[in-house]
């Protein structure tokens, strides 16, 4: 089997090193000649791959594969918001052109608004930023297609090595909604779902992937700065608007359960 990983960053890098260890071939593509190296370095091939608002450069092999995996989102701090959805569109051209059957799509937790209620996969979406509105979009152009199968995760907000969440607030004060809950996935829980996802050819389908725990947000992030030693941040102890995000596919489809329920016991 070969994968390809479509976006090598902190996910995507992590998810290639589990699939390497299980005997997998990963291709996988940087935007940059230097980066290339560092995907060596990691048993991955490396490829020059890039896609643009009006144009596009790669070699047609990091195509040939059994799973392409997706992970490039909007990069709002530079600028790309007219840009992401015609270049996902590109992609999917690229999908269709080289008859890959399978994609896995990481998109976020960021389509369902904060309107003060759970959700999970069979409410629908409605985003209350640019980012989610965006995301929503590619989700239904590759939905739309029927030449393959494509799963869409949606992570929660992304935590662990080198994303440790004691450094997200650390020392700040004033911080509004302390009493909202969060909604987070730790980076070992994001690999053995898209891992599970693979190994059980489970394509077609819609996951939620957050953590079953939810603190509030005040008590989390002062346990996570105390835990790493830094400045504790401090909180408005309110409660205005939130989400919660559940999955019940996680378990009614893909038969995955979340083998440390605490969020607090991920953080070391």
């Amino acid at each position: 089997m070969v994968i390809g990983i479509l976006g090598c960053g902190w996910y995507g890098k992590a998810l290639a090193r589990a699939l390497i260890q299980k005997g997998i071939t990963v291709k996988g593509s940087a935007t940059s000649d230097e980066k290339l190296g560092q995907l060596s370095d990691e048993g991955i091939i490396p490829f020059l791959v890039k896609f643009d608002l009006e144009s596009e450069s790669f070699d047609p092999a990091f195509f040939q594969c059994d799973v392409l995996v997706i992970s490039i989102t909007p990069r709002f701090s530079k600028g790309e918001t007219a840009g992401y959805l015609p270049k996902i569109r590109r992609i999917i051209r690229a999908i269709l052109q080289y008859q890959i059957k399978k994609v896995i799509y990481i998109s976020s937790t960021a389509v369902y608004g904060h309107h003060n209620n759970e959700v999970n996969e069979l409410d629908e979406p409605r985003p209350d930023t640019e980012s989610g509105v965006i995301l929503l979009e590619a989700e239904k152009l590759f939905q739309n297609e029927t030449a393959f199968k494509t799963t869409i995760i949606r992570f929660g907000g992304l935590v662990g090595p080198g994303r440790h969440p004691g450094r997200f607030l650390a020392g700040k004060k004033d911080i509004p909604n302390g009493m909202a809950p969060v909604n987070l996935i730790h980076q070992h829980n994001c690999v053995s779902i898209s891992t599970a996802i693979i190994e059980k050819n489970t394509f077609g389908y819609l996951f939620n992937a957050c953590a079953p725990d939810h603190p509030q947000k005040a008590d989390f992030y002062r346990a996570a700065a105390l835990k790493a030693g830094l400045p504790v941040p401090e909180f408005v102890n309110e409660l205005k608007n939130w989400k919660v995000v559940n999955s019940i596919n996680l378990s009614d489809v893909l038969g995955y359960e979340f083998k440390v329920k605490k969020l607090s016991e991920l953080i070391v």
